[in-house]
């Protein structure tokens, strides 16, 4: 892979933007998001609104940072819970082994066989639209990438001669775990973390284009999306705005993620290793 610093600093740099505009939307958005104007439908960039306004006549600059934490919030939460959750369900698969490694492996195989969306989709229809549905459907479908790498990750590290000599000298699993394992995991666990960021927040603006994700008046990037579809000929920039700023968040934590993955990636070549197998996942 060719390393290309300019551009994952550049990457770096719009993202912060981003997460700090986001943040700060309460303080710095220019007018209130629920805020209508009927007299100023559709209007274009000006002074007053410098990214126009939606057919209702609200701010589409404002909206666009209220819905930004809304669309990052819950891709940051199921980011962190799928994480965790499936590093404990690969870390626990290959240090246990035998029946618990044996029902990882059909509980994964069964997830991967079904798409995310379409499981996505069944539940928040099932349990029906908002935040906890939305977040409980990308934690379900979302952890098994995690468990994969940790399940693998831990056969190898497991094989290292320090985790060994940690055995001998009668440290205890938790030790060894959270001593030993744990930290050679972090690295690309992280990578992986980024690239799932960028894949929930594309789920989370498919299920809100559909009506599945935030209800009026709250909004997010994906009922932005959908809102301003009939009105796109009329007013270009009501569906250029939200769907640029998820096009280019998702391509900045995406190209940090496969950085990230080719860091950690290289550094375990680099460092030796026993000779393992892990059994298929």
């Amino acid at each position: 892979m060719r390393e290309r610093p300019a551009l994952i600093w550049a990457a770096v740099a719009v993202l912060a933007l981003v997460v700090v505009s986001v943040g700060l939307s309460p303080w710095i958005a220019p007018h209130p998001p629920a805020e209508q104007d009927l007299t100023a439908r559709l209007a274009g960039p000006s002074a007053a609104h410098w990214l126009g306004t939606d057919h209702l006549g609200r701010d589409t600059l404002s909206r666009l940072l209220e819905g930004g934490r809304f669309s990052l919030t819950i891709a940051a939460l199921a980011t962190v819970l799928t994480g965790v959750l499936g590093t404990g369900i690969g870390v626990l698969s290959a240090r246990r082994r035998g029946w618990v490694d044996e029902l990882f492996t059909r509980a994964n195989d069964v997830l991967l066989a079904l798409p995310e969306m379409v499981v996505a989709l069944f539940l928040v229809a099932l349990l029906g639209t908002g935040f906890p549905s939305l977040l409980l459907a990308l934690t379900v479908t979302g952890w098994t990438p995690f468990a994969r790498l940790a399940r693998a990750l831990s056969y190898d590290v497991s094989a290292r001669g320090f985790v060994e000599a940690a055995r001998v000298l009668g440290c205890s699993p938790s030790f060894v775990v959270l001593r030993h394992l744990l930290p050679h995991l972090a690295g690309p666990l992280l990578g992986q973390a980024t690239l799932r960021f960028g894949q929930f927040l594309i789920t989370v603006g498919a299920l809100s284009y559909l009506g599945l994700g935030v209800q009026p008046p709250q909004s997010d990037w994906g009922s932005m999306l959908a809102a301003a579809q009939p009105y796109a000929a009329r007013s270009p920039l009501t569906i250029l705005a939200p769907g640029l700023v998820v096009f280019t968040v998702a391509l900045c934590v995406t190209l940090i993620g496969q950085r990230l993955a080719h860091l950690t990636s290289t550094r375990s070549v680099l460092s030796p290793a026993a000779p393992r197998e892990v059994p298929d996942a």
